[in-house]
């Protein structure tokens, strides 16, 4: 199976950047079985575009990111990953394009693979964002985005921390200060740290 796939959008900004940027994904908030995968969300449950448009329409959709979220959980994740980003030639990976870090040694197979793949950048957005506040190194080519929302919001340092807010529109985003990152998901990752979606 593909363990790393594209949507509309990968493929919008792997184009637009001539870049090869793919996506891993496991169920948005919890498993068919009811296996908690974004132990942090609060209020964006209720507008979880993950858990809209085809990954509830399609059953085989679902059926795939329930037998990724199994892989994720066996010592066979890290090969069978890195040999993935070998085979695409990928040069850059968003973790979770549905989904977050469930348990630390969920996010620790990820820093694993990060830096056994240097050359290529690793990006996330997450709400577990006390696994990474409590001392966490992460590699360089591996950037993480806090995603408001989340039980955890007063970890957040937004003065310091790269951190994503969503919007009702464009212009609000703008006045705020904020990259739009809606339509290239690569913005999430420069300088600014003030990153803005519009909600959907």
């Amino acid at each position: 199976m593909n363990l790393l796939t594209q949507n509309a959008k990968m493929k919008k900004t792997s184009k637009e950047n001539k870049a090869k940027i793919f996506n891993f994904s496991i169920p948005a908030y919890k498993t068919k079985s009811g296996k908690i995968t974004c132990p942090f969300a609060d209020s964006c449950v209720k507008y979880c575009y993950a858990q809209k448009g085809n990954y509830t329409r399609f059953p085989v959709v679902q059926d795939l990111m329930e037998q990724k979220y199994k892989i994720s959980k066996t010592n066979t994740f890290i090969p069978l990953m890195n040999e993935e980003i070998r085979k695409k030639k990928a040069t850059h990976v968003r973790i979770h394009d549905s989904g977050d870090f469930y348990s630390p040694k969920y996010l620790n197979k990820w820093v694993d693979i990060a830096t056994q793949n240097n050359d290529v950048i690793f990006y996330a957005y997450t709400k577990s964002i006390k696994f990474f506040i409590d001392g966490l190194k992460l590699p360089k080519n591996m950037k993480v985005i806090f995603s408001e929302g989340s039980k955890t919001d007063n970890l957040i340092n937004t003065s310091k921390h790269r951190h994503a807010r969503i919007f009702k529109s464009k212009e609000l985003l703008n006045a705020a200060g904020y990259i739009d990152a809606s339509d290239n998901d690569l913005k999430a990752i420069t300088d600014n740290k003030k990153v803005g979606l519009v909600y959907h």
